[in-house]
């Protein structure tokens, strides 16, 4: 039997990925990558030609844990030959599509990644101290179990689909699914979006430009008060720092929930330059006359039902401050409600090495750890409700990675960084004269 692997990390998506890249030159910490897709492919219902990441190329796979790594998104660009022309551009803003080929450009140097493995258990050998994980190779059905002492678990957040459309029928879609349904929905007579973060302002904006050749009717309601724009301030952009994380983790679970629904804004809001896109082209448009198109805030999706023969859906909807109902029908139905973590089915046999809040979610610790021993099995991505807004934050991937990594390793590799922000976010521990800076 071959030896066991320090760690293995199921799921590959960003988070993931860059552990790879970070584990791949540490001499001593041997890991392996496994994830059910066949090649690398991030959010592929959402490449947009002109959307492009919310965040600075700098919140790529490594460069804020270890600046001189091969795995950077500058030395993609060297190695394509794109880099003076991405300098010439003078965006720090990635295109969407141009990110997803850099992580697939990353994944193709790496020899720990397993792609078309399906995880379908993972056990514990209490003898031999170590956790199994047993996986399908779906290509050929082979079986195979691999042996480790400590898991990574990557395994994304699934689309969310309101509980008014469970099982509805017809050709609703999740706004993952965009790109492969669009011409089918450009052929309806009506489209109607739900939602408020910046994927419903892109595919609004997109089948806004193409209403005038198409003839549909669009609508796009949120429940949110207005079109809120992403909060991208700097003073706001220090909370996604590990200082900030400390706080948040600190306080109590009611709390933390709490903070968490008017934290939305933070990290699901729209571009500010999307908005007044929309804007103008609806300007724009409007010019030759009224576009076939309404905007619904302050609009909460309550019903929904299906009529197969006419394939019309019609949704029972609701003005919130208003307290009014009304309904709406529409051929074609676009569902951008985001997404939530799902705790994987093959945990169930270590169900018991866990810890649980008391909702019934993983109890995080600090140091990104699920298990009862505190040094076992890791999160990426699964720890909103925990550590706070910061959790799909690409830009603190590097720092959760690190962290990851020192506990995999038992000491610190790369520099962890305690604090970074200018304002203090509890209270001081003790008093403090006016003009007296903390250390």
């Amino acid at each position: 039997m071959s030896a066991p692997y320090d760690f293995i990390a199921i799921g590959l998506g960003p988070f993931n990925l860059g552990l790879a890249c970070l584990t791949e030159p540490i001499d001593g910490l041997d890991g392996l990558f496994l994830d059910n897709k066949a090649s690398f492919d991030w959010h592929p219902g959402m490449m947009l030609d002109s959307s492009h990441l919310q965040v600075p190329f700098m919140a790529d796979l490594v460069t804020l844990a270890d600046p001189t790594s091969p795995f950077s998104f500058l030395n993609y660009l060297k190695e394509s030959g794109r880099l003076y022309p991405f300098y010439i551009r003078e965006s720090f803003y990635p295109l969407r599509a141009e990110f997803n080929d850099y992580c697939r450009w990353a994944a193709g140097k790496l020899d720990s990644i397993r792609f078309a493995h399906q995880v379908t258990t993972v056990e514990y050998d209490e003898r031999e101290e170590l956790y199994v994980v047993h996986a399908e190779h779906l290509p050929t059905g082979e079986r195979i179990a691999h042996r480790a002492r400590k898991l990574v678990l990557g395994t994304g957040t699934p689309p969310h689909i309101p509980d008014a459309c469970q099982g509805l029928g017809g050709d609703l879609l999740h706004n993952a699914d965009y790109l492969d349904a669009k011409a089918a929905l450009q052929a309806k007579d009506s489209i109607t979006l739900i939602g408020s973060g910046q994927s419903a302002a892109e595919i609004y904006h997109d089948l806004l430009q193409d209403i005038d050749s198409h003839g549909y009717h669009l609508t796009w309601a949120t429940r949110s008060a207005r079109f809120f724009p992403l909060e991208y301030t700097k003073l706001t952009l220090e909370m996604t720092s590990p200082e900030y994380v400390d706080y948040f983790h600190a306080l109590p679970q009611t709390t933390r929930d709490r903070l968490n629904a008017s934290h939305k804004n933070l990290y699901k809001g729209i571009d500010s330059e999307l908005i007044n896109d929309i804007f103008d082209l609806l300007y724009q448009k409007n010019l030759a006359g009224p576009v076939p198109t309404r905007l619904l805030t302050n609009t909460a999706l309550n019903g929904a039902s299906y009529d197969e023969t006419s394939g019309t859906y019609t949704l029972g909807l609701r003005q919130e401050e208003q307290g009014t109902d009304f309904s709406l029908d529409t051929q074609g139905l676009i569902l951008a409600t985001g997404y939530r973590y799902r705790v994987p089915d093959f945990l169930a046999p270590v169900h018991d090495r866990i810890a649980w809040d008391d909702a019934g979610r993983y109890d995080v610790a600090r140091n990104y750890s699920i298990d009862t021993t505190g040094h076992g099995i890791f999160v990426q991505n699964a720890e909103l409700h925990t550590h706070g807004f910061v959790t799909p934050d690409l830009g603190m991937a590097a720092y959760r990675n690190s962290c990851i990594i020192r506990e995999l390793l038992g000491r610190e590799y790369y520099p962890v960084e305690k604090a970074i922000a200018f304002q203090e976010f509890a209270a001081p521990a003790g008093p403090h004269h006016p003009m007296e800076i903390p250390a």
